[in-house]
C-alpha cells in the first residue's frame, strides 16, 4: 500500500465537508473514512503531528480545493512534512529489494505532492542547505537533485509522467554510494583507492540495483548509468560517448545542488554563482538553461540586501530575474523588524544590492517561518 502524508495533500482538504479520501495512522489503521469530515483546524493540526497517512491510489484524479478558492496551504505542516520525508527516504535506501520499487513510488507520490502544495518553498529547501547538522547529506542531496529536476523538467513543458521519471531518476541517480556521499562531506582526507573504485562503479552498481529491485522503465536505469558520462568520453564508468537527454539532466542538477552545499573541503556557493557555473560548464544546452531558470537569479529562501540597507528573504520571482519579491526583515542599520513588510524590488528604492549566504541574516529564523513568508506573498 502506497501512501503519502496528510499534511502533503492538505489542499485537498476542505474543512467541515467529506474527505475524499480515507485517513490512517502510521501503523495504516483507519483513522478517518472517506466522506467523513474534519471539524476544524485544530483537528487538522492534530492529525498533522500524528503523522496521518492516506493511500496514494485514492488521490488520483483529485482536484485541490484550492482552486476553488480555499484558503491557502498551511505553511508550518507544509515544513514538518518536507523534514519527514527526509527522515523517511534515510530507511527507504535500506530498503530490501523485493520492497524498494514500492518504497521509491511512495517517496516520490508524498515529495512530488509537497512540491505542488507549495513549489517556491520547494526551491527553497534546495537553496537554503544547512551548513552543518542538516542530517544525512546524502539523503539531502538526493532529495534537493530530484527537486531541481522536477523543477527543470517542468520549465520545460515535459510530461507529468516524464516529469516523475526526471524525478526518480535523480532520487535514485546515487543509491549505490549514499552513505559514502555522507561520509565525503565532511572527509577533508584524499580518497582511498576504495572510495575510488566506489565512486567510479557506482553509477552502474545503482542502476543494477534498481533493475534487481524490478524497476523497468530503461529510460530511468540507462540515466542513472550515464549521468556521469560526457559528450567526449572522458566521463565515467565507461568512457563513453553515448548521450541520453535524462542523463544530462541528471548530472547537471547533480553539480548545481551539491555546489549549494558546505563540504569540509569548499564552502557553499549562491544560486547565482552555481548558475553561472552551470552555464560555463554547458552554455548551449538547453537543460542547463532549464535548470538555472527555473530556480531563477534570486530563488526563493535567498538572503538579500537592498539599496535601502535592509536585509529580507526572497519570497518568489517577479517578473523580471533581477526583480524578485523579498520579504524585509531588518531595518537599514540591521536591526529585526516587528513585523516583516514585503517588497516589490522592480521599483528602485528597494532594488537588490546584494545576495548573501544564509548566515548573514542578524537573527536566526526557522524553516517555518520561512514557509510562512513564502506562503504569504
Amino acid at each position: 500500500m502506497r501512501v503519502c502524508s496528510l499534511a502533503s495533500v492538505q489542499n485537498c482538504i476542505e474543512l467541515g465537508q467529506p474527505l475524499q479520501f480515507s485517513v490512517r495512522d502510521e501503523g495504516r489503521l483507519l483513522l478517518l473514512a472517506k466522506g467523513q469530515v474534519i471539524a476544524d483546524q485544530r483537528q487538522l493540526e492534530d492529525l498533522f503531528r500524528r503523522g496521518a497517512l492516506v493511500e496514494a491510489d485514492e488521490l488520483v484524479g483529485l482536484v485541490p480545493v484550492a482552486r476553488r478558492g480555499t484558503p491557502p496551504q498551511r505553511p508550518a505542516a507544509l515544513s514538518r512534512a518536507w523534514d519527514r520525508c527526509a527522515q523517511d527516504m534515510r530507511q527507504l535506501f535500506n530498503t530490501e529489494p523485493a520492497a524498494l520499487a514500492e518504497a521509491i513510488d511512495g517517496a516520490t507520490d508524498e515529495l512530488l505532492g509537497l512540491i505542488q502544495a507549495a513549489p517556491a518553498l520547494a526551491l527553497s529547501r534546495v537553496v537554503r542547505q544547512p551548513s552543518s547538522g542538516g542530517g544525512h547529506y546524502g539523503v539531502r542531496h538526493s532529495i534537493h537533485a530530484a527537486t531541481a529536476c522536477q523543477a527543470a523538467a517542468r520549465f520545460l513543458g515535459w510530461s507529468d509522467s516524464d516529469q516523475r521519471r526526471a524525478f526518480q531518476a535523480a532520487l535514485t541517480m546515487n543509491i549505490a554510494m549514499v552513505d559514502l556521499q555522507a561520509r565525503l562531506a565532511t572527509q577533508v582526507s584524499p580518497l582511498t583507492a576504495r572510495q575510488r573504485e566506489a565512486i567510479h562503479e557506482h553509477p552502474h552498481r545503482g542502476a543494477q540495483m534498481l533493475a534487481d529491485a524490478g524497476i523497468r522503465d530503461e529510460a530511468w536505469l540507462q540515466a542513472v548509468r550515464l549521468h556521469h558520462e560526457l559528450p567526449d568520453g572522458s566521463g565515467y564508468p565507461a568512457g563513453t560517448s553515448e548521450r541520453s537527454e535524462l542523463a544530462e539532466m541528471l548530472r547537471f542538477a547533480d553539480v548545481y545542488t551539491a555546489r549549494l552545499s558546505d563540504r569540509a573541503d569548499r564552502p557553499a556557493i549562491s544560486a547565482r554563482q552555481a548558475g553561472r557555473e552551470l552555464h560555463q560548464m554547458a552554455a548551449a544546452s538547453p537543460l542547463a538553461g532549464a535548470l538555472i531558470k527555473a530556480f531563477g537569479i534570486f530563488p526563493p529562501g535567498s538572503v538579500v540586501r537592498l539599496v535601502s540597507g535592509e536585509m529580507g528573504i526572497v519570497v518568489r520571482n517577479g517578473e523580471k530575474a533581477y526583480h524578485p519579491h523579498v520579504a524585509i526583515l531588518t531595518t537599514a542599520t540591521g536591526e529585526p523588524r516587528l513585523s516583516p513588510k514585503l517588497a516589490d524590488t522592480s521599483r528602485d528604492s528597494h532594488a537588490v544590492s546584494a545576495l548573501l549566504p544564509a548566515h548573514a541574516m542578524p537573527m536566526l529564523i526557522s524553516e517555518e517561518t520561512i514557509a510562512g513568508l513564502i506562503a504569504a506573498a
